[in-house]
């Protein structure tokens, strides 16, 4: 389906979590989601397929290492074959593999930048070159709290989410006089997957510091990501919005 009045929407890390509340929010008859997983199979990414179709939407999913240059560049060659544009590009993609800085294998350092940094590198170069020829597109990175204020046993996931928003910021320079909108979201503590696997007196720790005295639901990350896609935010670009109920202003 190549229709220029068709919005294409491609969403990393879709199938579950924040990424899958992005994709219902998104979820309409006249826009187009396509978004990647790396589960180890195919079970969250088809509920999630199924709950935008539910909204009235239309949603593919794909299997694609965001680490992976090759793998970006053939998801992209697939959309651009079936859909003929992106209008939109979510960075949502992310994993964490935490432990105190002095126990951190250079294994577990290297996956987590390769996947949260360099991963938005490879989709984020994709994506513009096709938004460059349309001089239209909104790029929207999952940045993170613990990108700006650190956090004790991830060194290496602060450090992706802290590179990301420059990435961000470098990135809304050279594609703005394109038309091109590159902005990030910095949920503070959601409750997700990752967040659930969390030990009981890290979660009590981490509520004690939000002003709210709650944690955030995937639907309010989402919010903000769809307003910052939609054409209310044009001006908007090189900005991160931080969604934490008041963890850090």
């Amino acid at each position: 389906m190549k229709d220029k009045d068709f919005q294409v929407v491609v969403i990393t890390g879709g199938s579950k979590g924040i990424g899958r509340a992005i994709g219902v929010k998104f979820a309409r008859p006249d826009t187009q989601i396509y978004f990647n997983h790396y589960d180890s199979d195919d079970k969250a990414a088809n509920e999630t397929v199924g709950l935008i179709r539910d909204m009235g939407g239309n949603a593919r999913a794909s299997r694609v290492n965001v680490a992976s240059l090759d793998e970006v560049q053939d998801f992209f060659k697939e959309v651009m074959e079936q859909f003929g544009r992106v209008d939109v590009l979510v960075n949502n993609a992310g994993i964490t593999m935490d432990t105190l800085l002095v126990r951190m294998k250079e294994t577990d350092w290297d996956r987590v930048i390769d996947v949260n940094l360099k991963g938005v590198f490879n989709c984020t170069q994709a994506a513009a070159k096709i938004m460059i020829r349309q001089r239209s597109g909104r790029i929207v990175n999952m940045a993170s709290v613990v990108g700006v204020m650190g956090n004790v046993g991830q060194a290496n996931y602060a450090a992706s989410k802290a590179g990301l928003i420059g990435l961000t910021k470098a990135a809304a320079k050279e594609l703005a006089p394109r038309g091109i909108t590159v902005n990030a979201v910095a949920p503070g503590f959601i409750d997700t997957d990752m967040t659930a696997a969390l030990p009981k007196k890290v979660k009590e720790g981490m509520l004690a510091q939000i002003p709210l005295g709650r944690s955030g639901q995937p639907e309010d990350v989402a919010s903000v990501v769809a307003f910052l896609a939609s054409p209310e935010a044009g001006y908007i670009t090189g900005q991160v919005i931080h969604v934490n109920g008041g963890m850090y202003m």
